[in-house]
């Protein structure tokens, strides 16, 4: 109560009485904000607005509900005072903040409750009784009611931005902080009154160019929140040389060695390019790749450890150099892209980060492998020039196959590996040649214990007991395969042992081996997804395979199965996928398995209803939709690995002609066998021996269709409903066109033979000569004036030519009025 008293005797003037009632907060506020709109002295009105802003903190809920237009008010009428104007805009920032201030204390609860015209808290429960849907607002949340009000006028945020012209410190630093309150609190409406207002975000873009670093930095919080899901404001930013200011900040503060203001710049600057293709094409085209490079020369015999501020820096710059190249964006803009970075040497700055400096933090070290391996992915030229980088090891090895020992032990971090999975497969990603390198590694015969290729570490990790180990190993030598028939005929040729002493036998009965182990399910996931990569496409691998004895009485199995667990539903799914592919590329070389048999197998001892649904298992799974997103894992634990990214696309491009593959031939054979027309000779067709007993509806019934051609049959009708609604649309819209050429043409048509007439109507008065009698001249000089120019009656010639022409106009029913006037009745006789 000290402080009502205090500020009823420095501000209003007033002792307050000591037998009487202390004034309570809300009746000091009406006083303060009375004494604001009433003085007519200016000291009175900063007075006023002093004592507000002391009150805007404690009571904020009170100022910004009695005080909010009043404050306002004084911005425009009293803008050339700083002082005045420093009160106001800091009561409205107290106001709007979206966090709540430290003096905000239970003590306010009775004066929020009425200024929000709540019931007295003494009629309430207990707080801690209260449901959480009935508690009062928490103050965080008292911020955006306000915000919603201030910004309903655009005028207000019209004031805010002309505030930010004025260079003095106390107007321009509380405007910004201002501004980026009111965004936090309600960002798509701010951003659209800052998007209309003209020179806007030009006038937030300057102040990046302030001196004070402290008007800089918190411009550059606003921006950033500015820029926030807009594509507009973002190219209105880059555009006004956003890039260039960025840049110059990160240069001035030091780079990756700069503090928090680094940060802020390159959470702008990916703000900017994020979703937003035009930022990217300028940022291409406008050399700021070239720039990127100077942040990552660091000291390569550096001991020190890395502060927590440079890892965050490195962190954001990597996420801004993935950005470019992400998989998800067009195809020109991440070529053009990786190759001005290998060009300027950022691919090789980024690579020597992981294989020669010696410090590294492992986190640090996953996002470098990532942003690489995005770099690469499907350019050739990239590629070749990670092949070629040895990392610093003795002896010194590859840099792939140096990564491929980080996946395939099982101690390293599980997101260090993925990320080592996803380099390497964007390391084959289109790439024939590193495929080949691969699989020839295989077939190599070499004595040298210490020289290891990458193909003997995925083999080994087949065989290891870790099922992830064993996931990731089968995934990897499957991207070896993928695209590459030649390879995989290769791959037939590769024998490995298990054990010592024991004979050596082809890659694909291993694998076959390990599945009839009864191995973990992740093991199984691997292998299955191996195989299916490796018979896809394939007439030789298919045949090889089913050479094997155990291949195909275990697929059946499986796939008869009748399990109802997740994974092993799953796993079902693959098998039944698995056989469809030996059945949909079979060459019929093997007589035990040819197409026939194999779909024969599948009717009699699976079912193609059941086969189809088993097969079905996959697409329905969660997995499956995840990685079909991205090529890179998403997996964040081990217990999420189920699908890899190019076996989705595979199994996605070959489901339907797996079914159609079974139950087409299978209809064709049914018919074949049911119709013999020609086998049937006219000694055999005798009326006792075609009987209605030996000819049933079921034997002539054709085959069930099955629920995915049923999913073909409608995807067709679908298209073909939208082409005719298309097609309509276009024969409407030509008729229309046409019915409005029609409508001009006659238009004019009308108008040429309107034109016409009254050409004709001025060539016949180009024709008329006027002569007039001295006589009629005398008679008629007191009104010249008035007669210059009439038609004498004396000439007969003159008067049936002008007849003739209205004859001829009233025939074509057009009324042209003649600049020339008829005699009078004295004519009108002569002419009858």
């Amino acid at each position: 109560m000290y402080y009502f008293s205090s500020v009823f005797q420095t501000v209003l003037g007033e002792t307050p009485q000591p037998d009487h009632q202390q004034p309570t907060a809300a009746e000091t506020v009406e006083r303060l904000v009375d004494r604001v709109q009433s003085s007519t002295l200016l000291e009175d009105r900063r007075d006023g607005c002093r004592a507000l802003k002391a009150m805007s903190r404690k009571y904020r809920v009170l100022v910004g509900a009695q005080a909010m237009e009043t404050l306002t008010q004084v911005l425009e009428e009293d803008r050339n005072d700083h002082e005045i104007v420093y009160y106001a805009i800091e009561s409205l920032v107290n106001v709007t903040c979206p966090n709540e201030h430290p003096e905000e204390t239970e003590e306010c609860e009775e004066e929020k409750e009425e200024a929000l015209g709540a019931p007295q808290s003494s009629a309430l429960p207990q707080s801690s009784t209260l449901p959480q849907s009935s508690a009062l607002p928490q103050s965080s949340a008292v911020g955006e009611p306000f915000t919603e009000i201030f910004t309903k006028r655009r005028e207000n945020m019209e004031l805010l931005i002309n505030l930010l012209d004025d260079f003095d410190f106390k107007v321009r630093y509380p405007t910004i902080k201002l501004l980026r309150n009111l965004l936090i609190n309600r960002p798509k409406d701010v951003q659209e009154v800052i998007l209309v207002i003209p020179s806007g975000v030009s006038k937030l873009m300057d102040l990046l160019c302030d001196r004070r670093e402290v008007i800089r930095d918190h411009t550059l919080l606003l921006l950033t929140q500015l820029t926030k899901n807009n594509t507009n404001l973002q190219k209105i930013v880059a555009f006004e040389n956003g890039y260039d200011h960025l840049f110059e900040i990160i240069k001035g503060e030091g780079y990756s060695d700069g503090g928090i203001v680094v940060e802020d710049c390159l959470k702008l600057m990916l703000n900017l390019l994020h979703n937003n293709p035009s930022n990217r094409t300028l940022f291409k085209e406008g050399s700021y790749i070239l720039r990127l490079t100077s942040f990552f020369s660091l000291p390569q015999d550096s001991e020190e450890d890395w502060s927590a501020q440079k890892v965050t820096n490195i962190h954001y710059m990597l996420e801004l150099v993935r950005t470019l190249v992400a998989p998800q964006n067009t195809t020109q803009t991440v070529t053009s892209c990786q190759k001005i970075m290998s060009q300027c040497g950022l691919l090789q700055a980024l690579t020597s980060l992981f294989t020669t400096v010696s410090v590294v933090p492992v986190d640090i070290f996953t996002d470098i492998i990532s942003t690489v391996s995005d770099m690469i992915r499907g350019s050739h030229t990239n590629q070749e020039l990670f092949t070629s980088i040895m990392a610093h090891s003795t002896p010194p090895r590859p840099a792939n196959v140096t990564l491929l020992m980080l996946m395939v032990t099982d101690k390293n971090p599980f997101t260090l590996r993925c990320v080592v999975l996803y380099c390497f497969q964007c390391f084959l990603y289109h790439n024939q040649t590193g495929q080949e390198q691969i699989v020839q590694a295989l077939l190599l015969q070499t004595t040298d214990v210490s020289l290891v290729t990458a193909g003997q570490l995925l083999c080994n990790g087949l065989f290891l007991p870790d099922p992830v180990t064993n996931w990731f190993a089968a995934v990897a030598l499957s991207h070896s395969l993928v695209d590459n028939t030649t390879q995989k005929e290769h791959m037939l040729r590769v024998q490995s042992t298990t054990s010592v002493g024991s004979p050596p036998v082809t890659l694909m009965q291993q694998c076959m081996s390990i599945l009839q182990a009864g191995t973990k399910v992740l093991t199984r996931f691997g292998i299955l997804m191996l195989l299916s990569t490796w018979l896809a496409h394939s007439p030789i691998a298919v045949h090889t395979f089913l050479t094997i004895s155990s291949a195909v009485p275990y697929l059946t199995t499986h796939v008869s199965a009748n399990e109802h667990d997740e994974s092993e539903m799953v796993c079902q799914g693959l098998c039944a996928f698995l056989l469809g592919l030996c059945v949909q590329f079979n060459d019929s070389f093997n007589t035990n398995f040819s197409g026939d048999s194999l779909r024969q197998l599948v009717t009699d001892r699976i079912g193609v209803e059941t086969f189809t649904d088993k097969l079905g298992n996959i697409s329905r799974t969660e997995a499956y939709t995840k990685a079909t997103k991205s090529p890179q894992l998403l997996a964040k634990q081990p217990s999420e690995l189920v699908f890899d990214h190019e076996f989705c696309k595979l199994f996605k491009s070959l489901e339907v002609s797996c079914v159609r593959a079974l139950t087409t031939q299978l209809q064709a054979g049914s018919s074949n066998t049911e119709v013999t027309p020609a086998e049937v000779t006219p000694a055999e067709v005798t009326p006792v021996e075609v009987t209605p007993v030996e000819v049933t509806p079921v034997e002539v019934t054709p085959a069930k269709v099955t629920p995915v051609e049923v999913t073909i049959y409608k995807d067709i009708i679908r298209n073909q409903d939208t082409e005719i609604t298309l097609l309509r649309e276009k024969c409407a819209n030509f008729e229309a066109t046409l019915s409005q050429m029609h409508n001009e043409k006659e238009n004019q048509t009308a108008q040429i033979q309107q034109l016409s007439d009254e050409n004709t109507v001025l060539k016949a008065l180009q024709g008329i000569s006027v002569t007039v009698p001295e006589s009629t001249s005398n008679e008629r000089g007191d009104s010249e004036s008035g007669t210059e120019g009439q038609i004498s009656s004396h000439s007969p010639t003159l008067v049936v030519d002008e007849w003739m022409v209205r004859q001829n106009l009233i025939e074509r029913s057009s009324v042209v009025k003649l600049k020339v006037p008829l005699g009078g009745d004295d004519d009108d006789d002569d002419v009858a």
